[in-house]
């Protein structure tokens, strides 16, 4: 074998190597998660209550009577035993994980019937849920993670984290209650311009509250700008907003 043959072999030897490495390890990727399917059936009363450890959570509303639970494990893979029980889904990954301190992330995509009332909580990870019109959507994030709520009509919205991002988009109803609380992060709300609701908006560290222009507007700021209180319109929906570090504002809808 001459020269030039033999660095066409070992050029060929080097690319045939790099393949079968490339090759091996996205067989290895695939391996190190998991999937879990499982659909549900649903009647006109349905809630959804899910607890996370960590890990993305998604829940989209849609237009089937039946909530379809698919989920994405990461190496080493999580327990996860949901429970169907008289209308209620339940998914307690905390639960089904006791004792064990080294499980992977689980990434969530859920449809649901768009009035069913929506429980999520979670310690690490973004949390998004939308198309959303029933009594409830509560998103709790207990250290780390951004939530968004899009497209929401319920009467009862509770969204809450230490240290990230929220974003409401929705609709405000009579006599509905609304709490949004973050330590450090902002929160941006945007909601129509007619909406009527009484508002308690504190930031105490910034002082940074950006209010749009409401219908018939009765709005005072106190304590040097750390606090708005008042109304808008009749005021017949309830809003609570707390930043304790970041910016708090209102966009119209």
């Amino acid at each position: 074998m001459n020269l030039v043959q033999h660095s066409r072999l070992a050029r060929t030897t080097v690319a045939i190597v790099g393949v079968v490495f490339f090759l091996c390890i996205g067989t290895l990727s695939v391996a190190a998660q998991k999937r879990f399917t499982r659909t549900y059936p649903a009647g006109s009363s349905v809630r959804l209550k899910l607890l996370n450890r960590t890990g993305t959570v998604t829940v989209e509303g849609w237009d089937r009577a039946e909530v379809r639970l698919e989920a994405t494990l990461e190496s080493p893979a999580a327990n996860i035993a949901p429970q169907s029980l008289s209308g209620e889904i339940v998914v307690n990954l905390v639960r089904d994980n006791e004792g064990r301190g080294d499980v992977g992330e689980v990434n969530f995509a859920i449809r649901v019937p768009f009035y069913t009332l929506v429980d999520i909580e979670t310690k690490i990870g973004n949390v998004s849920v939308s198309n959303i019109s029933s009594g409830l959507v509560r998103a709790h994030i207990s250290s780390e993670g951004d939530i968004q709520l899009l497209n929401i009509g319920a009467s009862n919205v509770a969204a809450e984290n230490v240290m990230g991002n929220i974003f409401f988009d929705g609709e405000l109803q009579d006599g509905g209650i609304y709490r949004f609380s973050s330590v450090k992060g902002d929160i941006a709300l945007r909601i129509p311009f007619n909406s009527s609701f009484r508002v308690v908006a504190t930031a105490p560290s910034t002082r940074d509250i950006a209010f749009y222009q409401c219908a018939s507007p009765d709005l005072s700021l106190l304590g040097d700008g750390r606090r708005m209180v008042g109304k808008c319109g009749a005021g017949s929906a309830s809003l609570s907003v707390t930043n304790q570090r970041g910016a708090i504002k209102f966009f119209r809808r």
